[in-house]
C-alpha cells in the first residue's frame, strides 16, 4: 500500500549525493559530487550528460548498488539506508523503494525462466499473487506467445519490455532506467517510451530516467539535470533547458544532435567554448 504523502512533498528526494574513487596512481576522481534533486510522484527526472558525466554513478547510488561517500536518498520522506539492511523484509522493503531497469535487460533475466516464470518468482518472493503475473504482461504489451518464452527467444525490445515488467512486479515507488532504450531500434524505442508514459500516468511510478540521448529526455521527461565530470551544470523543466539552455556544456549536447540543417561545425565550435 502506498503512504499518502503532503501534497507538496515530493516522493524522491536526493540531497548532496557525492562518490569518489580511488586512482591506481594515487589521487581520487570525483565521480559525483553535490548531486541535489526532487521528483513528485508520477513524475519523471531526466539525467543527461556524456559518457563520463556521472550519470550512470547517480542511478546506482539510488538503487543501492554504489554507496555514496556523502549526501541522502529519501522515499516516501522516509531516509533509505546507505547499506543494504539485514532481515528479510527488511530488504524486500527496500527492493519496493526503487527498482532498476538496465541498458541490457539479461542483467536483470533468469534465461533459465519462462517469462511467466520470471514475473511469478518475483511476485512470489514480495508476498503478491502470481495471478498478477497475465496482467504485468498484458500491461507492457507482451502476450501467450511471449509468456511462455524464456529472454533468448524474445527480441531486444521484448526482452526490455520483460524487464521492466519485472520491476513493476516489485511495485516500487521509483523506477530507475540506465539507457534503458539506447540499444534498440528507433520504432522500438518510440513504443518502450510510450509504454513508460502509461505506466507513469497510471501507476503514479516516479521515473529518473538516465541518457545521452536528449530527444528520448525531451519526449519522456518533466525536468532535467544535465552533468558533466561529476556535477550539475544545469538543471530545471526539460522543455525550459533545452528550448533556452544556459551552460555552454548544455548548448554543445544539443549542437551534437543531428537533425534537418544540422551543421557539425557548430558542435566544433560549442565544443570550443567548454574547453
Amino acid at each position: 500500500m502506498t503512504t499518502a504523502l503532503p501534497e507538496s512533498a515530493p516522493l524522491l528526494a536526493v540531497d548532496g549525493l557525492r562518490k569518489t574513487y580511488g586512482l591506481p596512481g594515487g589521487g581520487r576522481l570525483t565521480a559525483a559530487d553535490g548531486i541535489t534533486f526532487t521528483v513528485p510522484a508520477g513524475g519523471s527526472l531526466g539525467i543527461v550528460g556524456e559518457s563520463g558525466s556521472g550519470k550512470t554513478t547517480v542511478a546506482r547510488m539510488l538503487v543501492g548498488l554504489v554507496r555514496p561517500d556523502a549526501g541522502s536518498i529519501s522515499v516516501l520522506g522516509r531516509p533509505r539506508a546507505p547499506r543494504t539492511p539485514r532481515g528479510r523484509e527488511a530488504r524486500l522493503a527496500r527492493a519496493r523503494e526503487i527498482q532498476m531497469v538496465f541498458q541490457d535487460p539479461y542483467v536483470s533475466l533468469d534465461p533459465r525462466l519462462t517469462a511467466r516464470q520470471c514475473l511469478t518468482t518475483a511476485l512470489r518472493l514480495h508476498g503478491r499473487a502470481t495471478t498478477v503475473a497475465d496482467g504485468l504482461l498484458d500491461q507492457v504489451g507482451l502476450g501467450a506467445r511471449e509468456a511462455e518464452a524464456r529472454p533468448h527467444g524474445l527480441s531486444g525490445g521484448q526482452r526490455q519490455r520483460l524487464a521492466i515488467a519485472r520491476a513493476l512486479a516489485v511495485d516500487p515507488k521509483v523506477l530507475v532506467l540506465d539507457e534503458a532504450v539506447a540499444a534498440l531500434d528507433v520504432s522500438i524505442q518510440a513504443q518502450i517510451l510510450q509504454l513508460l508514459g502509461e505506466i507513469r500516468r497510471d501507476t503514479g511510478v516516479a521515473l529518473v530516467f538516465v541518457s545521452h540521448d536528449l530527444a528520448v529526455v525531451h519526449h519522456v521527461t518533466d525536468e532535467v539535470l544535465v552533468m558533466r565530470r561529476g556535477t550539475v551544470v544545469e538543471q530545471g523543466p526539460t522543455a525550459e533547458v533545452l528550448a533556452g539552455p544556459q551552460d555552454p556544456y548544455t548548448r554543445l549536447l544539443l549542437a551534437s544532435v543531428p537533425r534537418a540543417g544540422w551543421d557539425p561545425a557548430d558542435a566544433v565550435t560549442a565544443r570550443a567554448a567548454t574547453a
